[in-house]
């Protein structure tokens, strides 16, 4: 692999113009430059890695060879899966993982450079205020935008879980409403499945029925499969339907 020297971030705004600059190459790949990107992932080659660069840029090309690596690498052998599902889907899944490096990436700079609470907090809000690269490729970007700016009304209000329940996290509770409301958000904060309310940077999906959230994991629905999926019924809602 071709080692391209790029300036490394040390502050706050160096790593999200970083962030930004890798976010700009990985859209390019999966938008104006898909059909390049695509004949590029050629399952018959080794595995492959999709790059983002600082400079708006991107490349598909072999892990690096140093252990452990200088950076966090992106999702190894996205070729491999290219031609086993279709190419919305298969972009779709590429966009997810590219999320997660692109933070990995963002984060690690964090960690090495010894940002504290408020820098992390700083880079996250940031970072938080742009669309997902999966929100773009999907379609999703506005909805989601829109979603996250009515998260002071309640969880349960269809407006803000239901249309767009597959993209989204349950809205955070916030911190200046009275003790009442902090206890309504955090109730629609819990998975039905498992109870718990941790893990609001995973993905959650909302029962169109009961208006329940569920962590993806516990309901077995991953964004991909979401993605095809209308109206959305919990385990417990499809069995009560399915009743005589």
């Amino acid at each position: 692999m071709e080692v391209i020297t790029h300036p490394t971030p040390r502050t706050v705004d160096e790593v999200f113009t970083d962030f930004r600059g890798r976010r700009a190459g990985l859209i390019k790949a999966l938008t104006t430059d898909m059909v390049k990107f695509y004949q590029t992932c050629d399952p018959e080659k080794e595995n492959l890695c999709l790059y983002g660069l600082p400079n708006e840029t991107w490349e598909v090309n072999l892990p690096v060879e140093e252990v452990p690596p200088e950076l966090p690498e992106p999702a190894l052998g996205i070729n491999f899966a290219r031609d086993g599902m279709q190419e919305k889907d298969w972009v779709s899944l590429v966009a997810v993982h590219s999320d997660s490096w692109l933070l990995s990436v963002a984060f690690y700079f964090g960690a090495r450079f010894g940002f504290g609470k408020n820098e992390r907090k700083k880079l996250f809000q940031m970072i938080n205020e742009l669309p997902t690269i999966f929100e773009i490729v999907t379609g999703n970007a506005k909805q989601s935008k829109d979603l996250s700016g009515n998260n002071n009304t309640s969880s349960k209000s269809k407006s803000n879980g239901l249309k767009v329940p597959k993209m989204s996290s349950p809205p955070p509770k916030e911190e200046d409403e009275s003790e009442d409301e902090d206890e309504d958000d955090e109730q629609g904060a819990v998975c039905g499945a498992c109870g718990d309310s941790d893990g609001t940077d995973e993905f959650w999906i909302c029962c169109d029925a009961c208006e329940k959230w569920f962590h993806g994991k516990c309901v077995k629905i991953t964004p991909a499969k979401a993605e095809h999926i209308k109206h959305y019924k919990c385990p417990s809602c499809s069995n009560k339907r399915a009743r005589p």
